[in-house]
């Protein structure tokens, strides 16, 4: 067959093809609107998720809202009401709109089905949104223009789909306190019969569990800090401790579901948006070794040193432990592929490394980077309560941190945007005073050096997290001991702590 032939072939086939009309119910719209003419209660029903816009014909689209304006007002909406509206409009068919009101009225059912017919309109609506994606992205794939390559029409087109089904998220309206309160005490249950006695997921670092409970569901947690403070060593610690108790507790109980919140640890998805999933492996490897991360990449290791990291490597292959090393990755990709990591894997927990090397969609981009955070954080949130696991976002701290003569962060550091701030549910800082004093070395041989000599050696390898926010408990200070050559935090031995000693 010539090329000429196929062209033809083609072209028949299309004209074969049958006109297909989007989808739509208009016998379903006319009677919602005669319902909610005939008891203004129905609009109540379906006024949380149904939307002018998700009409089908134009005319009753506009009644709705005449509608819904005048419920709003706490006026009636009825045939005589509504019509002053609609004097002048042109005829539908052989009936003017104020008759059509009449007939929408006196053909009405009965209320109980209004919300019935509502979801009816509204799914029509998302179809025939989903049928316009679709074709825009066959027209941009077949068009192929140079300002749209494919990877921003994927992108695009994920963004319209998440937009999409985030709308559709009315909820599940009011639930009885009754309810709410068994759900508190099921925690509460939970809580008791795990070993920790914690209601959230473990860190594995003690003190800090202690101050906030654990990791709590749905909780957006911000992790920020300065460069060079360890904001990705904490970030893989916590990911490694908490993917470790998973397998440990699935050990000690093989008869419970994998998925069950009794069981300590969770199935964790990082998203390393800065560091390769190599270099994260690094890091993780170095802190279970004990072998410095800069002699592993450099080979500089004997071979006590290289049967430790194979031990390691063994103990390590099977964690549940996700990394997602795309970088720029807007907060629509994060999120779908965080739902996906949910449904094959049962996700527990979620790391963002880190929050500004997020992007939004372009329009939010296009009104500044402030309204782009914003929708980030609102995004990640959203997410948290979605997928009712912890969100961990590491977030940079603005340079004004350095001007300070007393450089613990504190809340106006957080960069670019207060809705860090106002939508997390936890915020922490971690500061390391040695890394600062470091640098702020006297001239040798002098008094001040000696007393600076003196301080090094109080704080060294301390760091604190100070949670500076916390929704649900109390805000304060954590000391932990922090091992720069293997970038690993720990719990910090106190006098208080230590064995009792016996002469």
């Amino acid at each position: 067959m010539t090329m000429t032939d196929m062209t033809q072939t083609d072209a028949r086939a299309e004209e074969a093809a049958p006109f297909r009309m989007a989808p739509h119910n208009i016998e379903a719209e006319q009677a919602l609107l005669g319902a909610i003419l005939q008891n203004n209660e129905a609009h109540d029903r379906v006024s949380g998720f149904l939307e002018p816009e998700h009409f089908f014909e134009p005319i009753h689209a506009r009644i709705y809202e005449t509608m819904a304006a005048l419920i709003h007002n706490g006026k009636q909406a009825t045939p005589i009401t509504v019509k002053t509206f609609f004097e002048s409009e042109e005829p539908i068919g052989d009936l003017t709109v104020p008759q059509y009101l009449g007939r929408l009225a006196a053909n009405a059912t009965t209320i109980i089905n209004a919300k019935d017919y509502g979801r009816t309109i509204y799914d029509l609506s998302v179809r025939r949104n989903l049928i316009t994606i679709g074709e825009d992205l066959v027209n941009s794939a077949y068009d192929s223009p140079v300002d749209f390559p494919p990877d921003s029409q994927i992108e695009d087109a994920e963004q319209r789909l998440y937009e999409i089904a985030e709308s559709g998220k009315y909820g599940q309206g009011f639930e009885t306190f009754s309810s709410a309160l068994t759900q508190a005490i099921e925690m509460a249950g939970n809580a008791y019969e795990r070993d920790g006695g914690l209601s959230g997921i473990a860190t594995g670092l003690r003190d800090l569990d202690f101050k906030m409970g654990g990791l709590q569901s749905s909780d957006l947690i911000i992790l920020a800090a300065r460069p060079s403070m360890g904001k990705t060593s904490l970030g893989t610690n916590i990911a490694f401790n908490v993917a470790r108790a998973r397998v440990q507790a699935l050990e000690g109980n093989p008869d419970i579901a994998a998925d069950d919140r009794r069981l300590d640890g969770a199935v964790v998805g990082f998203f390393s948006l800065e560091m390769s999933s190599e270099q994260l492996a690094t890091r993780i490897l170095s802190e279970q070794s004990g072998v410095s991360s800069e002699k592993i990449r450099r080979g500089m290791i004997g071979e006590d040193e290289f049967r430790r990291l194979r031990d390691a490597s063994q103990s390590l292959s099977g964690l549940p432990l996700f990394i997602d090393e795309t970088g720029g990755l807007a907060i629509a990709q994060l999120a779908a592929r965080a739902r996906r990591l949910k449904r094959q894997h049962g996700l527990g927990l979620i790391i963002v490394d880190y929050l500004q090397l997020l992007t939004g969609s372009g329009r939010r981009a296009a009104e500044g980077r402030v309204q782009e955070v914003t929708q980030i954080t609102t995004g990640l949130k959203a997410l948290a309560k979605e997928l009712e696991v912890p969100i961990i976002a590491l977030a940079q701290l603005s340079r004004q941190v350095e001007q300070r003569e007393d450089k613990r962060p504190q809340l106006s550091d957080l960069r670019e945007s207060g809705s860090i701030e106002q939508d997390a549910d936890v915020v922490m800082f971690i500061f390391r005073e040695e890394y600062y004093l470091e640098r702020a070395e006297p001239s040798p041989g002098s008094p001040e050096h000696q007393e600076w000599r003196a301080k090094c050696e109080a704080i060294h390898q301390q760091a604190e997290i100070i949670v500076g926010k916390q929704r649900h408990g109390p805000t304060g200070t954590v000391r932990l001991h922090f091992d720069g050559n293997v970038t690993r935090f720990s719990d910090l031995a106190q006098d208080d702590r230590y064995p009792e000693r016996y002469n």
